[in-house]
């Protein structure tokens, strides 16, 4: 066939390095930039294959998240704006690392198993983030797509969440949205701006927010979508790419792992302070107390204060909806507690990774995901959304009910349904604040978090360590589940749990307890037990005091 001749051609000016094997994981392939141009190629490739089989637009964007700026990145986006489904991780994984003269093999066989038919046509969206090898390599993405006939939409610059909704608005033919950059401002900023209508006599001081954008794509975009909201947000900005490096001491991983405010940033005390990660699917919030004291309030905080507005929203507008937080066995122990004990609200907790988080939010009326880097959303179910559209448009609504209705269409609007989005969840935030009268430091003293430390130890294989119940006990090695627990029985309010990194070879280790003390202490213990038991490799863990 011509097009597989095309492909051969196409395939010998994007040559794979022999040798070189990489996974496609949770975040798509992510590597130093200079290995990944043949990656991009077949990820073009497998974009068009996906297309043709889905009958619809599939997105590819190239960006390596808070990763240093030599990386780069790709993930593939599915029909509905979700990330690509768990077998075509693996067809990407087959293809990535197929040799130079076997490609066409792989190509067919994925064909053949998928039963694709080839004359069905193409339709991808690529998009791409700040990093200076992003042009040549979302470049060779488009090479893909073309050498199998494939139609394709270069977004250029674009957040990662963007490029998700691009999609999405363009499968439900707009139902979405309009699958434009000023068609995404448009929708979310007018949802916001009637959000803030509902909040009294806001002053300017309320309406100011220091956001760090990791010199990113973020800030880039914030700068275009300032115009949209007509001042209701005054935001300074803050490492905005103009000078320092991309994700380098700053941005919202670094604040949440280093747990202080990035480099690059002015704060007054008490100002609300906002960090985005690389590729703007993360943020995190925080602000310094008039001791200097850093203060975060990372995904766990987010998902209290925007699930205790929705459950209040749903309560006012007499709504019978079903509603959960979905959370994994990172989130604080505290928070956990609260949203059980104190909102009654159902909390369902999942494995780490933001596919397990989305699937499990889509068992509800309405679910609110984060993880506690950061990265969340909220989903509401097509009867949820019929339901409150129903109440807002009937005349005989009662004028409390027809407000909860009112103020949650445009929550809805606000929201990027399809993935974790920092402008989004930002602005989402910031209307709720408005409306509730709320300072960041009032938000922060919803709940006092549990002290808590995560560790990492170096072992020969990290496949020995085997998990059950959301990644929360240990099954293998042997020993280890039963020791975790004495060493917690030792400490209040303790818990700890052990897990495999998804990358590395390292034990993840987590511990929180009543004081930084104990849990530091725990974590320790339990990383010893670890090193012990499931061949830790180098120098025992030392004491962290």
């Amino acid at each position: 066939m011509a097009q597989f001749q095309e492909v051969s051609k196409q395939s010998s000016l994007h040559p794979k390095p022999t040798g070189l094997v990489l996974q496609y994981g949770t975040a798509g392939f992510r590597t130093n930039a200079k290995k990944l141009d043949h990656i991009m190629y077949r990820m073009g490739l497998l974009a068009a294959l996906r297309s043709k089989k889905t009958e619809a637009t599939i997105g590819v964007m190239v960006t390596a998240s808070h990763n240093p700026e030599e990386d780069n990145g790709v993930k593939l986006i599915d029909p509905m704006g979700e990330m690509v489904t768990p077998s075509w991780e693996g067809y990407a994984t087959q293809l990535a690392n197929a040799e130079q003269e076997d490609l066409l093999t792989a190509l067919k066989d994925i064909i053949e198993k998928e039963a694709i038919n080839m004359s069905q046509e193409a339709n991808v969206f690529v998009g791409k983030d700040t990093r200076s090898s992003s042009p040549s390599l979302s470049q060779a993405v488009l090479d893909g797509v073309c050498a199998l006939g494939g139609h394709s939409k270069d977004y250029g610059l674009v957040t990662t969440p963007q490029l998700h909704y691009m999609v999405c608005c363009q499968n439900t033919r707009g139902k979405y949205g309009e699958a434009t950059v000023d068609g995404y401002y448009n929708k979310l900023c007018q949802a916001f701006i009637q959000l803030t209508k509902n909040a009294s006599n806001r002053t300017d001081d309320q309406k100011h927010l220091c956001l760090d954008g990791a010199n990113g794509i973020g800030a880039l975009k914030v700068r275009e979508m300032e115009r949209h909201l007509q001042r209701e947000l005054q935001i300074s900005l803050f490492n905005d790419g103009s000078k320092g490096k991309l994700n380098h001491e700053c941005g919202a991983d670094f604040v949440k792992v280093q747990q202080k405010p990035p480099t690059g940033i002015e704060i007054n005390g008490g100002d609300r302070c906002c960090s985005f990660d690389g590729d703007a699917d993360r943020i995190v919030y925080y602000y310094t107390d008039p001791e200097g004291q850093f203060h975060l309030l990372d995904g766990d905080k987010i998902a209290t204060l925007i699930s205790t507005f929705l459950k209040e929203l749903l309560t006012q507008a007499g709504l019978d909806l079903e509603m959960a937080v979905v959370q994994t066995a990172y989130a604080n122990g505290s928070s956990t507690q609260y949203l059980k004990d104190t909102m009654k609200v159902i909390v369902r907790c999942t494995k780490t990774g933001v596919k397990h988080l989305h699937h499990a939010a889509l068992d509800f009326d309405t679910g609110v995901y984060f993880e506690a880097n950061g990265h969340g959303t909220v989903l509401f179910s097509k009867g949820a959304e019929k339901k409150i559209q129903q109440l807002a448009e009937d005349p005989n609504t009662n004028d409390e009910r027809k407000r909860a209705a009112l103020l949650l269409q445009n929550t809805i609007n606000v929201i990027n349904q399809t993935v974790g989005d920092a402008i989004s969840d930002m602005l989402l935030i910031e209307a709720i604040l408005a409306i509730k009268g709320m300072s960041v430091q009032q938000w922060d003293a919803i709940y006092t978090d549990l002290p808590n430390r995560q560790l990492k130890v170096k072992v020969a294989d990290r496949r020995v360590i085997d998990t059950t119940d959301a990644e929360t006990r240990a099954v293998s090695p042997a020993g280890l589940q039963a020791a975790i627990d004495s060493l917690v029985a030792k400490y209040k309010l303790a818990r700890s749990f052990v897990r495999p990194s998804g990358t590395e070879d390292v034990v993840r280790v987590y511990a929180e307890a009543e004081t930084q003390e104990s849990a530091d202490a725990l974590a320790h213990e339990v990383s010893l037990e670890v090193y012990r038991l499931a061949g830790g490799v180098g120098g025992e863990p030392k004491p962290l005091h």
